[in-house]
């Protein structure tokens, strides 16, 4: 399928997105993050692909949202409307999502790198919110999964003050898995999600579900929901090909049934 502002394709076992706005620094508008959700979807619902990468371009993972798109909208606007909806399509995304994130990913670009999974950053990326410069604050996660990630004073300060964060800093303070070269970000997603890939396919995803639960219940819930899901794969011929191959000393075939 074409798309107007990103770009796809297979490597591998590995589907990628990239964002494709050069000259708005890969702002967000409607028309992107509708075709993020449908990439996404689509290589979710491909059996051959097992992890997913989200990237943008050398100089902006992605600069923000559209303030153009959004300066003329109201309350009520922002309320109807289903931008926001589109964060909670990729939120429900079954499979794996490593962001690839080198130069800008600012307000909405630093939500949308948090919304995945993992995030492997260059070194010339630079996390931020600055959205109170604009005299708003983040609306799609921000505020809350940076204080789950980077804790509440480093929260407070980028959403009060702008603080900007280098990729060495976030790397330092848990916000990224790991920081590479310029040269070559993308393939290093990539590579880290090929290995993912190759997993056990249920379990992957079941055991994404797991890690998710941690930032939003209580831990006797999550704890409770952990337990659940490890029973539920005792049910799966993945479990029962995975230990036998442990038992028999030989590579696992998986087939995620």
């Amino acid at each position: 399928m074409a798309y107007e502002t990103i770009l796809t394709e297979v490597r591998g076992n590995v589907g990628l997105v990239t964002i494709n706005r050069p000259k708005a620094y890969n702002a967000l508008n409607s028309t992107v993050m509708s075709e993020l959700v449908d990439a996404l979807a689509v290589f979710d619902a491909d059996d051959a692909v097992g992890a997913m990468v989200l990237a943008g371009s050398e100089k902006a993972f992605a600069a923000g949202a559209d303030i153009k798109e959004m300066s003329g909208k109201t309350a009520v606007d922002m309320f109807k409307g289903s931008f926001v909806d589109s964060w909670d399509a990729i939120r429900a995304i079954r499979k794996p999502v490593i962001a690839a994130v080198s130069g800008y990913a600012l307000g909405g670009g630093c939500e949308l790198a948090m919304l995945c999974d993992m995030i492997v950053a260059s070194e010339s990326a630079k996390f931020g919110q600055p959205e109170i410069n604009l005299g708003i604050i983040p609306g799609a996660g921000g505020t809350q999964r940076l204080a789950r990630t980077v804790g509440k004073f480093l929260a407070m300060e980028m959403v009060l003050n702008n603080r900007t964060l280098s990729a060495a800093e976030a790397a330092n303070f848990g916000l990224v898995n790991r920081v590479v070269p310029v040269e070559g970000f993308v393939d290093a997603a990539v590579s880290l999600a090929q290995e993912i890939a190759e997993r056990a396919p249920t379990a992957v995803q079941i055991g994404k579900e797991a890690v998710n639960h941690a930032f939003e219940t209580t831990l006797a819930e999550g704890v409770a929901v952990e337990r659940r899901l490890f029973q539920l794969l005792f049910s799966t011929e993945d479990r029962t090909e995975g230990m036998n191959a442990f038992v028999e000393k030989r590579k696992a075939n998986w087939t995620g049934k």
